[in-house]
């Protein structure tokens, strides 16, 4: 289950990688650098462009590697451009791509604790479905929903990505 919900992380982190395009032709169509979506964000006391896609890329990597202890890519959160930006979200497709199904073993016997948790602990699998998977999608929807009220033109199905559908 959890290489699963891994791989549908990697497969939004790879959408977000076409939102990035998709600004960046809109930007050149109106005459402006996309460079300046970085910067922008929905609310005052909400996170900037930039944030939120670092925040996106750490959730699903230091998620993946508290649960599994493999150590994951550090990134000094430094990006001012859409390019660094891109060049984030692929280190952590490639971070992803390392996992097997091996990595989850004893994964109900495993604890995770974190520094803003003042010494509580959780469950290696509470922690990757009530905050890694939460958490993951919050900070998505907030760098679509940035450029989508900046105008570039993504919708739902640039959300969603490809489907699995077949015919019956």
């Amino acid at each position: 289950m959890y290489l699963q919900i891994l791989q549908q992380m990697k497969k939004q982190l790879g959408q977000l990688n076409l939102w990035l395009d998709a600004a960046t032709a809109y930007a050149e169509s109106k005459k402006f650098d996309p460079n300046v979506f970085v910067g922008m964000r929905l609310a005052p006391d909400q996170f900037a462009f930039a944030r939120q896609v670092q925040i996106a890329c750490d959730t699903t990597k230091l998620g993946a590697s508290r649960i599994t202890g493999k150590v994951a890519p550090s990134h000094p959160d430094d990006e001012q451009t859409i390019e660094q930006l891109r060049a984030r979200v692929v280190s952590a497709i490639e971070y992803l791509d390392t996992f097997v199904p091996a990595d989850f073993d004893g994964l109900a016997e495993r604890i995770v604790t974190n520094p803003r948790w003042e010494g509580k602990v959780m469950s290696a699998h509470d922690y990757f479905i009530e905050h890694v998977i939460p958490n993951f999608h919050f900070h998505v929807t907030h760098v679509f929903a940035i450029l989508r009220h900046n105008g570039v033109s993504i919708g739902k199905k640039d959300f969603l990505g490809p489907l699995s559908l077949r015919t019956p």
